[in-house]
Parts: structure tokens; C-alpha cells; sequence
């Protein structure tokens, strides 16, 4: 459902435009996020059915791209620094999750796809967890709804607070990967805080997505579900082959800097693909409790990451 109703060839001709535009190096990748979400409520997107299949696949691809423009002391230096607060964010994210859940009297499934994706990689993680607890679609749905909703918002807000507070590109990187939930946002957010910054958060949050393993693991066990199959996110694999590319294979040096220009296009556009999924449906359907839940664990992993982090 959209609020303007116009043809379909001509929902067709400003699709194309929006996106030629999003992949042109124009504009920055909130903005790209933000001409999707203008496309999906007031026009439509007239190839939502198709696109979504294209999104993880566009997101993955642009992912390994910015290991080309990695070395692996690099990679190293940048993953140590992240491990401590990456292992203390989690714990500290599914534990206040649990009890306010109680307190607030949220279904627990839900309660726990909304800890999920807010601690370790947004929609990554809830895709991953909810065969495992059975939840149902309602509750998938309003999960992903909400934890969209507040990616969006930290694709904005997250770069305006770390030039306030004159971050270095390090510690702003460091902070996107924790306090972001979707891998999207996190290197949409620090590509346009500057390289360095890029290069961080792309190493902290794969490193942290990675958690998804022990975290289903653990969830079969406090569910006791039985004979599920743990989605393991294996595009992290290539993105480590590039990294050992680019840096035993001194060819790549040269090629690099193109390699990441590219990746960075192909992120715009699957943040632009992003938004054009959203549907006014989609936000309605957000009640307030599971709201509440989400925008406090949000602000507690935000607001508590960057104290560490400037301290």
C-alpha cells in the first residue's frame, strides 16, 4: 500500500532513476537509505518481490569487497580491540533483555528476537534464532520491523554525534560496530564517517556476527529445541580470503582503492534496496511495549559503548 497511486511503468521509471542515482557516488548512503524509504511509502516499490532476494546477496558481495582494502595485521589489531566489548555488549544486551521482557510482559520468543538483533547483528541474527525458539511469523515480522526502524535512525544519527564529539575514525568505527544492529547500517554509517572508520566497523561486526554460532547454540538449549539447523554466516569466510589476498599478493595494492570505490557504490544500493522494502504495513504493525524494549536496549548498547570507548 502506498499514499500515491500512479502507474506502474511510471513506479518503474523513477525506481531506475532513484537507484542509477543511488550507485552514481552523488550521495551518501543515508540518503540512498533515505530515497528507498520515500520510494516504498509514498509510490511503491514495483519489484518488492523480486528485490529481496537480491539484497543479501548485493550486501555480502560489497561486504568481501572491503576486505581487499585490508591487511591482516590490520584486521588483527582492529579485532582484538573489539573482542572484549564485543563478548561484555552481548551478555550484558540478552540479559537486561530477558528481564525487561518480564517486566513489561512481552511474549518471550519476541522479547528474545529483539535481544538478538540488537545484540549482535540485526536481522542476521533474528533470521538465525527464530526456527530455533519457533516463533511465529507475526513475531518475526514486527522483530525486523522495529530493528529496521531503529537502523534507519542510527544511519543518521550516529555520524552527526561522532563529529560533535571529534571521534577519531578508530573509535567511531569501533562504536558503529557495536551499537548498530544491522551489518548494512554499521558500514553505511562509518563509510560515510571516512576509510579508516570503514575498515574498523566492517572487521568489529563481522567478528561480532560470528557470535551467531554459540548464541543459537546456546538458544537450543534454554528453548530445548532439538534437530534445528544453525545458520552460519559463511560470506565472512571470503571476506577473510580477501583480507589474505590483499595482503600476500602485492597486485592487489593497486586495484584496491577501485575495489572499495565499487563496494561503497554497491552498499548505497542495497541500502536504497532496503528502504524500498519497507511498507506502511510494516510500521503499523510496531506496537509500543516491544518498541519500548527495543529503544532501551538500543540506547543502553549505544550510550555504554561510546563511554567505554571515549574512556
Amino acid at each position: 500500500m502506498q499514499v500515491f497511486k500512479i502507474k506502474h511503468s511510471y513506479r518503474i521509471i523513477i525506481f531506475v532513476i532513484l537507484a542509477t542515482l543511488s550507485v552514481s557516488g552523488l550521495i551518501s548512503s543515508p540518503i540512498a537509505l533515505l530515497l528507498g524509504l520515500i520510494m516504498a511509502i509514498f509510490l511503491g516499490n514495483p519489484f518488492k518481490s523480486k528485490v529481496s532476494s537480491y539484497i543479501h546477496k548485493l550486501l555480502q558481495i560489497s561486504i568481501v569487497s572491503f576486505g581487499f582494502g585490508l591487511h591482516l595485521d590490520e584486521a588483527l589489531k582492529v579485532g582484538q580491540s573489539g573482542f572484549l566489548l564485543t563478548i561484555s555488549s552481548i551478555s550484558i544486551i540478552f540479559i537486561l533483555g530477558y528481564f525487561l521482557g518480564q517486566i513489561l510482559k512481552i511474549e518471550r520468543p519476541l522479547a528474545y528476537l529483539i535481544s538478538a538483533g540488537t545484540a549482535i547483528c540485526g536481522g542476521s541474527a533474528i533470521a538465525a534464532v527464530s526456527p530455533i525458539i519457533k516463533a511465529d511469523p507475526k513475531q518475526i515480522s514486527l522483530a525486523l520491523a522495529i530493528v529496521f526502524s531503529l537502523n534507519s535512525i542510527a544511519l543518521f544519527i550516529y555520524p552527526s554525534v561522532g563529529h560533535w564529539l571529534m571521534m577519531t575514525q578508530h573509535n567511531f568505527g569501533l562504536w558503529c560496530a557495536i551499537g548498530i544492529h544491522d551489518t548494512s547500517s554499521v558500514v553505511g554509517a562509518a563509510s560515510k564517517f571516512g576509510d579508516e572508520a570503514l575498515k574498523t566497523a566492517t572487521t568489529v561486526k563481522l567478528a561480532r556476527a560470528l557470535w551467531i554460532i554459540p548464541v543459537s547454540i546456546l538458544t537450543m538449549f534454554l528453548f530445548k529445541t532439538k534437530g534445528t539447523k544453525i545458520k552460519i554466516p559463511w560470506f565472512i569466510g571470503y571476506f577473510i580470503i580477501a583480507i589474505l589476498l590483499s595482503t600476500y599478493f602485492p597486485i592487489f595494492d593497486s586495484i584496491s582503492p577501485t575495489i572499495t570505490k565499487i563496494s561503497k557504490l554497491g552498499l548505497n544500493l542495497t541500502l536504497f534496496l532496503i528502504g524500498s522494502t519497507l511498507s506502511l504495513e510494516a510500521l503499523k504493525s510496531i506496537s509500543f511495549k516491544p518498541l519500548l524494549l527495543a529503544i532501551i536496549l538500543w540506547i543502553v548498547i549505544s550510550i555504554g559503548s561510546l563511554m567505554i570507548i571515549l574512556n
